[in-house]
């Protein structure tokens, strides 16, 4: 039988975790600087290099996430080992670059037996530590601390978890500021993503959209729709004047026409696109993300849009263009 006191301990460890990153998290939304942070992000907007993160053991795992994250937000950045930089990896680094170390104690030998090298090269430093009195925290120019009023949460109070949960917080945090600052948008984060459903879901209409489509005047027979339709494989036509959009006909218009002209005793060949056609069609910008061409789509239970630029049609997106690219 199970002890009913080991889910108890189980309970009560779980919770100590969670009590230990909600008090750290309170004391760094209640004492962060934000006047450091900004002239942290300035610093780095300045420079042309790139930001180096460096830490040891778990906060050298969190600095990892810290570059990725940097990196496909905008900020050229990388990790570096920084045992593997004490023995020539050192020379990654350029003047141009700078540094933001990772150290819970602010005491570890491989990140404090750097910073005399990288103070020699005029290479700004940054830490986030949560000892500010450190080797690591008085040799920075930039400090980014934080407190754990509840120690780590583990139940041996050894391995580091609430402090992990901090920088990596303290990371995004700063990321944040520097999209901010950067005016980095959408498109730009499609552009480092191009992979996948998120790249996809970030790219425009006008990316995915068919800039030739069908399309027929109001006066086009019905034998001229049907050529256009199985032309453009797409399922539709456009009825145009000229450049301006009068509407669109789908295989389901063609089928209403067809059955009333049938109840009406009215030869089918008579037919014309102007009779035949839905007025007033949907229509998309083609800047509009095409993830909100999913939703028009899907909300409307219709297979294609038709896309403009300045008010006038430009192109057309199918439901099937959004399926190829992983948007739905």
């Amino acid at each position: 039988m199970k002890d009913e006191n080991q889910g108890a301990g189980s309970l009560d460890a779980g919770n100590a975790v969670l009590d230990a990153a909600r008090a750290g998290l309170l004391h760094v939304r209640e004492s962060w600087d934000s006047e450091a942070v900004e002239t942290w992000v300035q610093m780095v907007l300045g420079r042309s290099g790139r930001v180096v993160l460096t830490g040891m053991g778990k906060s050298g795992l969190i600095a990892q996430k810290i570059a990725a994250t940097l990196a496909s937000t905008g900020c050229p950045s990388f990790f570096l080992h920084p045992a593997e930089a004490l023995h020539g990896d050192l020379g990654m680094v350029t003047d141009a670059d700078s540094i933001l170390a990772l150290s819970n104690s602010g005491e570890s030998e491989e990140v404090v037996r750097l910073l005399p090298s990288l103070l020699r090269l005029g290479i700004p430093i940054a830490a986030i530590t949560a000892r500010a009195e450190s080797s690591l925290g008085q040799t920075a120019q930039w400090t980014f601390g934080y407190r754990l009023p509840q120690g780590e949460g583990c139940p041996l109070e050894l391995a580091p978890m609430a402090s992990t949960t901090l920088q990596l917080v303290w990371g995004d945090l700063l990321a944040a500021c520097l999209m901010e600052q950067r005016g980095f948008t959408r498109d730009h984060f499609a552009l480092n993503h191009p992979a996948g459903s998120l790249g996809a879901k970030l790219m425009k209409v006008k990316s995915l959209m068919h800039k030739e489509w069908p399309r027929v005047t109001a006066a086009a027979p019905l034998t001229g729709i049907l050529k256009a339709m199985t032309d453009g494989r797409l399922g539709m036509t456009s009825v145009m004047d000229g450049e301006t959009l009068l509407g669109v006909i789908t295989d389901g218009d063609l089928r209403r026409a067809l059955a009333a002209a049938e109840q009406q005793g009215q030869n089918p060949l008579s037919l014309t696109a102007m009779q035949i056609m839905s007025g007033r069609p949907v229509t998309i910008s083609e800047d509009a993300l095409a993830v909100e061409a999913a939703g028009d789509m899907e909300t409307r239970k219709i297979t294609f849009l038709i896309a403009t630029r300045e008010g006038l049609p430009s192109g057309v997106i199918h439901i099937h263009d959004l399926l190829a690219s992983k948007v739905l």
